[in-house]
């Protein structure tokens, strides 16, 4: 039997086709995720960088005078890794060295950790003054979304 090898055009061919079928993959896999808070905070939205400063411990108040206290998720959660990978711009070693600095200091604490999507809308809908982050496809009426990060 005869096996002719495939030409470099084939191969280049294929392996371009099996990158543009992963990267659809991982994108697709990306979830949108949800910044909320209690539905009686009078502010709509927010920016990325003003939810980004929130969740460092660098500001504590929205724009509007509005002071939220920010929850977590576990570092198990996919939320989180979509959340700090897109708003806070920061994995989770860098997280980690960025709060071991500011408790080492005295500066700061991070955010409470919470189990998953379900306990964060729990709290934020249960007290006004939290701001927290679930994947948008788990937000109910009960709570206020004033960012949608895709």
């Amino acid at each position: 039997m005869y096996n002719k090898k495939p030409s470099v055009g084939t191969v280049l061919s294929r392996s371009l086709a099996l990158t543009i079928a992963s990267l659809a993959f991982a994108s697709a896999a990306q979830a949108e995720i949800a910044v909320i808070v209690n539905k009686s905070v009078a502010a709509s939205q927010v920016s990325t960088e003003v939810v980004s400063d929130i969740f460092l411990g660098k500001v504590n108040t929205l724009p509007d005078g509005t002071r939220l206290t920010p929850v977590d998720q576990e570092a198990n959660q996919s939320a989180r890794t979509e959340f700090y990978a897109k708003v806070v711009k920061k994995d989770d070693a860098q997280l980690n060295a960025y709060w071991s600095r500011l408790i080492f200091t005295g500066k700061g604490e991070p955010p409470k950790k919470l189990a998953d999507n379900a306990e964060v809308i729990a709290l934020v809908k249960s007290n006004a003054g939290t701001v927290g982050y679930v994947d948008a496809s788990a937000v109910n009426d009960s709570v206020k979304v004033l960012l949608r990060v895709p």
